[in-house]
């Protein structure tokens, strides 16, 4: 690893390396976290089985987590904008989530941990666009994609590594006897409040905020109102993509239903979920290419192309729903294009935003941006699952493919609309 540049200072002079410590100290920052709350999520579904807590209550307390996250982004943002203590702000929110892990780990029954799922995930939602933040002005617009590229990748390393490392502690944890089942749970939350922690620690040490003045007069629906038009309309493709973009999630489901007929529910499962780890790991190993495509041949066109990727993951998970097929080699295409996709989407769409709107209100920006996405991802996977009860797993994926072309289509037209001058930068 390159050595840490002794201080930001430097940096003010010239242009700022992408490869520098704010940088570096972010994706520190983010495995941790993720590594923190991915090792719980992995074993909340038992945590809840031995505490007699129905599993229609999980998916309650995680759609409720979820929209206290996607609705904090904006508010965060904009209080960023507003007083300008953007590092203070992203610390307040890494130190929620182990504070949450806590709050679970003392749980008897559903009300803390609904509590401390909605601490951790409002925590998540404070902190993510005022981090973005950070990063996009340690760094010059010629290497936000490979900043961005490196980011995500540090991000779902946590996120491959969480949940392997909570099925490990929890077996190593259940060889011990206990008077309660629930026991090796707890032990294991209370053993992912260490990586929370060390994230807080990374973050205060690591990551130098850049400049950035408080604005007093700025004021919430105004600035909502006066953000570009070119980002208004990057927004809404955003959000019809999102209607049809569905939690990878099902494509486990997807696989293990497909496969079932001839290996088995068991051995079906398992598969799945190899072929789901593949795709964490293709998109670990593809955050950084993506990056470097993007500094090069532009952030939206890329990003264009990974939205076209995900138009494919639905039309061939559809496709084998027709066809009635198990195909391994169908099934690695659909987990592949999705290991893919997400590599460019998560990378991306921030890029995109530092491109489209001014530095007074990119924390709003990205806040707006975390509010649209989480909220239309939201809706399309209650509806994809829905559809596929109540119709048919071939029309609730054909039509997530068909909102997610549309999306797709409208991010060409903004593209086609600054190539001719149609719009800001």
């Amino acid at each position: 690893m390159a050595a840490l540049p002794q201080s930001e200072s430097d940096e003010s002079t010239h242009k700022p390396h992408w490869w520098n410590r704010t940088v570096i100290g972010a994706g520190i920052t983010s495995a941790l976290g993720d590594l923190c709350y991915e090792t719980t999520t992995v074993i909340l579904p038992g945590f809840l089985a031995v505490l007699g807590i129905p599993a229609a209550v999980l998916g309650t307390i995680e759609g409720i987590a979820d929209m206290v996250a996607s609705f904090t982004r904006m508010v965060a943002g904009f209080i960023a904008d507003k007083l300008g203590h953007r590092k203070l702000l992203v610390l307040i929110g890494y130190s929620l989530t182990p504070v949450g892990q806590i709050l679970i780990a003392l749980a008897v029954g559903w009300p803390l941990l609904l509590l401390g799922r909605v601490v951790s995930w409002f925590g998540k939602g404070l902190r993510g666009p005022l981090r973005d933040a950070i990063v996009i002005q340690s760094i010059s617009p010629e290497t936000r994609g490979r900043a961005f590229g490196f980011h995500r990748a540090m991000d779902t390393v946590g996120a491959v590594l969480g949940p392997l490392l909570g099925v490990a502690l929890l077996g190593w944890a259940q060889a011990w006897t206990w008077q309660d089942l629930s026991g090796p749970f707890r032990l294991v939350l209370w053993i992912s409040v260490i990586p929370g922690s060390l994230a807080v620690v990374a973050f205060l040490t690591l990551v130098n905020d850049p400049a950035h003045s408080p604005n007093p007069e700025l004021r919430f629906l105004a600035s909502i109102r006066k953000l570009p038009t070119p980002f208004k309309r990057y927004l809404a493709a955003v959000g019809v993509f999102g209607i049809g973009d569905f939690s990878h999630s099902l494509l486990i489901l997807s696989a293990t239903q497909l496969l079932t007929p001839a290996h088995g529910v068991a051995q079906a499962a398992q598969i799945a979920g190899l072929l789901y780890a593949g795709r964490n790991v293709v998109q670990v190993v593809g955050s950084y290419p993506v990056g470097v495509f993007a500094d090069r041949f532009g952030s939206l066109p890329v990003l264009i192309v990974g939205y076209m990727l995900g138009v494919t993951t639905a039309i061939l998970t559809a496709t084998a729903f027709f066809l009635g097929t198990g195909s391994l080699a169908l099934l690695v295409a659909i987990f592949l294009c999705a290991g893919v996709f997400m590599a460019v989407q998560e990378a991306l769409e921030s890029t995109v935003t530092a491109g489209l709107v001014s530095s007074e209100t990119l924390g709003t920006s990205l806040g707006t941006l975390g509010t649209v996405n989480g909220t239309a991802k939201f809706v399309s996977s209650t509806a994809v699952g829905l559809l596929w009860t109540i119709v048919s797993p071939v029309f609730s994926f054909g039509l997530a493919a068909s909102l997610m072309a549309v999306g797709t289509i409208m991010l060409v037209r903004l593209q086609r609309g600054r190539e001719t001058g149609d719009g800001t930068n």
